[in-house]
């Protein structure tokens, strides 16, 4: 199966009732998306993270580009920055492991975006 990882952190908190505005209508979308297998979302440290499983890559990218998801990401840099990656994998990973591998992978390309948002 694929794994997709991705964490977000607003900007301000001033910030967060838009971006949760669009993260309830994505993840509306992804629990009814072709190829799901399983998707759900948590708070850590600061950033909002989720985590899904798909049948395959192929069917990540065709939610990730459509529908509300797709409008999610056009406003997502004006209120945050964020990364998301993923890879295959046997089973779903643990919140504690999704922890460590954004803390890994992600945070640094976020910070990276945020900066580049900025200059």
């Amino acid at each position: 199966m694929y794994i997709s990882i991705t964490g977000f952190r607003a900007h301000s908190v001033w910030h967060m009732p838009r971006f949760w505005w669009h993260a309830v209508a994505a993840m509306q979308q992804v629990k009814a998306a072709p190829g799901l297998i399983e998707a759900d979302a948590r708070s850590m440290a600061g950033v909002q993270h989720t985590r899904s499983a798909w049948t395959d890559r192929a069917a990540m990218l065709a939610f990730m580009t459509s529908g509300a998801h797709r409008q999610a990401m056009r406003v997502f840099p004006e209120i945050g920055a964020g990364y998301a990656f993923g890879f295959e994998a046997e089973q779903m990973p643990d919140w504690a492991t999704v922890r460590a591998l954004w803390l890994e992978y992600g945070e640094r390309r976020a910070s990276e975006a945020a900066r580049r948002q900025v200059a």
